[in-house]
Order: C-alpha cells, then structure tokens, then sequence
C-alpha cells in the first residue's frame, strides 16, 4: 500500500508540476525507481502515466495556447511527431546502466537551461526568427523527450522563449501540446518495445490526469518567477539525488 500511495501522489504532484512549467519526471521517475523498476523502464512507464496529465494540462490552457514566431501549428505537429519517435526508438537500445549514468546529467542541464533561459533568449534575439532554426530545435527537443521525459517542460518552455515568445501561459499551453503529441508516440514505440508496466501505469495516470488539470487552472493565478524558480528547485534536488545515488 505504501508504494501505491507514494506513485500516486508523485504522479499527481507532477501532472499538476508539468502543466504549470514542467519537471514532472523528477517525481516519477524517482518515484519508480524506488520502488525497484529498472531506470529503463521506469522512465517509459512514468512517461505513460504522464500522458493524460499533458492532455489535461494543454485543455487547461487553452485559451492561451498560441506557436512560437516561425513555426506554424501544423509544423510543430509534425516535428513534434517525428522527434518523438526517435528519442523512443533509442531508448529502446539503451542499457540500463547507460541509462542510470546520463540521467542526473541530463536533470542537470535541463534544469540549468531553464534557469539561464531569459538571459540566452535576450542574447541570441535580434533579426527574424529563423524557420530552420525553431524546427532544428523542436526536432532536437521532441527527440529528448521521446528518450528522456524528465525535464522536457524545462525544455520546451526554454526553446520557446530562445524562439521569441514571452508569455509564459501561452508558452505553458504549447509545452503540453508538443509534449502531449511527442509522448502519445514514444507511448506507442515503447508498448511494441515491451518496456510498460501497465498496472503501475495505469494507477498513475489517473492521478496525473487531475494533478494536470488543477495545476493549469492554478497556474494562471500564480506569479511566474515562483513557478519558474519552484521549478529550477525541484530540478536541482532531483539531479543531486540521482548523483548521490550513483
């Protein structure tokens, strides 16, 4: 009963955590992995039950949804698909003790992408923004969230503000669009792949499925620098507690 418990409550804290600005895998993933699922499995297990949490969370914010300048929605749609099978098919191929050595690194640079991404954004601004360069980034984000789910709200959020926008509600609404999108077929790829744990799961979806939707009415009342930090926060906590444990 325990162990039930704690995956519930990591899944709805982190369905209502990546509707708001993302780093819902830092709950999940941990989550799992102590309860003794294999990193590998875990990882794609947590990313199913996250699935529904996305969904909800883009409902959530549908009036504030709009694409970043130089991608169309139906671009992103597409990007969003085919960098997402891609991070899933490698994942497939990954050992676990692979898997277990990259992880706090990846934590690690997500969370600092996230934390730096404003002073990046007023860096790199200036001049039209770049088609070839929104869909490079789209395609090499999908993809990591295909491999890794853990920090891809961080990411995204990231991108979009390097890519111009600048309002945070309209961002968290396409975050859990392409997250939503690039997770339902990395789901598909890990299911052939034999890497689900179906009863866990399914048991998590439910609770991040209403983590997701409350997160994104909530999150529109909160200030964004105490997302964005509370953010930043959990990401780092996770990171060193993947490091401590290697």
């Amino acid at each position: 009963m325990f162990e039930i418990a704690l995956l519930l409550t990591a899944a709805f804290v982190a369905g209502a955590l990546n509707a708001v600005a993302g780093g819902g895998s830092f709950l999940t993933l941990p989550a799992l992995i102590f309860t003794g699922v294999p990193p590998v499995v875990a990882n794609a297990t947590g990313t199913v039950a996250l699935l529904p949490g996305y969904m909800a969370g883009a409902w959530g914010f549908r009036e504030d949804t709009a694409p970043p300048p130089g991608l169309s929605m139906r671009l992103l749609v597409v990007l969003s698909l085919i960098g997402g099978a891609a991070g899933a098919a490698l994942l497939l191929v990954t050992p676990d003790a692979t898997f277990r050595r990259v992880v706090p690194w990846l934590l690690l640079a997500a969370t600092a992408l996230f934390a730096f991404g404003p002073q990046l954004r007023r860096l790199l601004a200036g001049g039209k923004p770049s088609t070839a360069k929104a869909t490079a980034g789209v395609l090499a984000v999908a993809a990591y969230g295909g491999y890794f789910n853990g920090g891809l709200g961080i990411l995204l959020l990231a991108l979009f503000g390097l890519l111009g926008q600048t309002n945070l509600n309209a961002m968290n609404g396409l975050k859990n669009w392409v997250s939503a999108l690039l997770t339902a077929i990395a789901v598909a790829i890990y299911a052939v792949g034999g890497l689900v744990l179906w009863r866990e799961a399914l048991l998590m979806m439910v609770a991040a499925t209403a983590g997701g939707y409350g997160g994104a009415r909530a999150a529109r009342r909160i200030p964004a620098p105490w997302l964005r930090w509370g953010i930043v926060a959990t990401g780092l906590v996770m990171a060193g507690l993947f490091f401590w444990r290697q």
